[in-house]
């Protein structure tokens, strides 16, 4: 009963790392900004880490299902 949440938050985290990765390379490779007024670097930067953080969180709460 209890791994449902667990599911359900490893899921959430997963998807939303993946999708915030997937937008920064793209905003990267098409030499876009990330954020408007920030440095380049550090949007991509801050950025880069938040989604590596979400996916490791993620992939933690699916691991203790």
């Amino acid at each position: 009963m209890e791994s449902g949440p667990a599911i359900f938050a490893g899921t959430v985290f997963v998807l939303f790392g993946a999708g915030l990765l997937v937008w920064t390379v793209t905003r990267v490779r098409h030499r876009r900004p990330v954020a408007q007024g920030v440095s380049p670097v550090a949007s991509a930067t801050a950025a880069s880490v938040a989604a590596v953080l979400a996916l490791a969180l993620g992939a933690w709460c699916l691991t203790r299902v």
